[in-house]
């Protein structure tokens, strides 16, 4: 099956499937994402894989957001403590579940598979929230030269990806990343200065911060991370 021209072939993939779904060869969805492309299921259940290039396309300047007061005061009250790449697999099952915000999510068995394949050729990363010592909440995405492709949050706990997000940031900017690309536009976004460009622009931007030499762990090692000792921006 090819879709978008991206190749796709169908294979039993865990034991206890019932159903075949699409096996995704990792260097397809890296060479999708430098073409501005992005995979997605029609839902979790689903065995198709289709391939995304939105007209319209969500972005974060790391170094242009604007945090209003409630995050602010968010920041410095909050007591959750933050951890990177130690459990990448909670969190994107935790991306792929049914919440109360969403009856169904677009995250398959085959999605899966494949990110957690580029999380360990060290392309995907997470930045997790625990909260006694139980993973409450985070996000994960594909760090490709200087852009961050982000893929998905959830929160089982309040404001818990607001806090995943925000350490993000503060990690793109210090690493020298120089867009966080998050695919689509949410109200909860736009609160963190999200904003929409059109495709050509967006591929001229993709175009130069493949580029630029990032690195996501400048802030430091993955592990044991705590937020309230990170660098905050002046909007902060």
């Amino acid at each position: 099956m090819i879709l978008d021209g991206w190749k796709v072939t169908y294979v039993n993939m865990r034991n206890n499937l019932k159903k075949n779904y699409a096996k995704i060869d990792y260097n397809n969805v890296l060479d999708a994402y430098r073409h501005g492309l992005f995979p997605m299921s029609e839902d979790s259940n689903s065995s198709d894989i289709f391939w995304v290039k939105p007209k319209i396309r969500g972005v974060i300047d790391p170094y242009k957001v604007t945090i209003r007061k409630k995050l602010k005061r968010l920041l410095n009250k909050h007591s959750y403590f933050l951890k990177i790449n130690t459990d990448f697999i909670g969190v994107i099952e935790g991306c792929a579940k049914p919440s109360k915000n969403r009856k169904n999510t677009w995250i398959n068995p085959s999605i899966i598979d494949v990110y957690i394949e580029l999380h360990y050729k060290g392309y995907a990363h997470s930045i997790e929230c625990y909260s006694n010592n139980e993973l409450v909440g985070g996000l994960y995405g594909v760090a490709i030269g200087g852009v961050f492709f982000g893929e998905s949050m959830f929160s089982k706990l309040q404001d818990a990806s607001k806090i995943a997000l925000l350490h993000l940031i503060d990690r793109l900017k210090v690493g020298n990343f120089s867009v966080l690309d998050t695919q689509f536009i949410t109200e909860h976004l736009k609160t963190f200065g999200a904003y929409e460009i059109d495709q050509d622009k967006f591929l001229v931007i993709l175009k130069k911060a493949l580029l630029v030499e990032a690195n996501f762990f400048n802030m430091g090692p993955s592990g044991d991370l705590n937020i309230g000792l990170y660098p905050k921006s002046n909007n902060y």
